[in-house]
């Protein structure tokens, strides 16, 4: 099992009564999220978040708060972004289907995590969830003009429509 870059445990005696937890990345733990989520760079990352236990785990209810740096997808080019994104999830024991079969599940369901032993890892949970909110395909506000440059012709200009207004007489765009 490799060691999260950003771990902080919270068992479940520390969230029986409730718990506010704030915390923020050092600099190597931003550098190592960076390398693992290829970011270009983690300026800041800091979780906010109340704990609490809920009938068979714990509740974790809170933010993140990031400012990242990805590769544009189309030039390479640094975008940065602020991301401000709520998350509220749930670890509790009986998480996990019994067997292999398909199982379908509600969105009320898409955030119950499997609880492991009595604690969580509310930092690696953090992680996951910038993960998850991060732009697929980062896009610079130049790629278009930047790729034009170059010759890289725009789906319009390269597409199946943009053959058949050639046929047309038309001038694609």
């Amino acid at each position: 099992m490799t060691v999260p870059e950003f771990s902080h445990l919270v068992t479940l005696a520390e969230a029986g009564q409730g718990r506010t937890v704030a915390i923020e990345a050092d600099e190597a733990s931003r550098a190592a999220i960076a390398r693992r989520l290829a970011l270009v760079a983690l300026d800041r990352f800091a979780v906010a978040a109340e704990v609490r236990s809920v009938a068979g785990g714990i509740a974790a209810t809170g933010t993140i708060d990031a400012k990242v740096v990805q590769s544009c997808a189309a030039t390479g080019l640094p975008v940065p972004a602020r991301l401000h994104e709520p998350f509220d999830l749930r670890f509790l024991r009986d998480a996990s289907p019994a067997s292999d079969e398909e199982v379908e599940i509600s969105d009320a369901d898409l955030d119950i995590l499997p609880l492991e032993g009595e604690r969580i890892d509310l930092g690696e949970a953090a992680v996951q969830t910038l993960s998850l909110a991060l732009d697929p395909f980062p896009r610079h506000p130049d790629a278009d003009r930047i790729l034009a440059e170059k010759g890289v012709l725009s789906e319009e200009q390269a597409g199946p429509f943009a053959a058949l207004a050639k046929l047309r007489g038309k001038p694609a765009e």
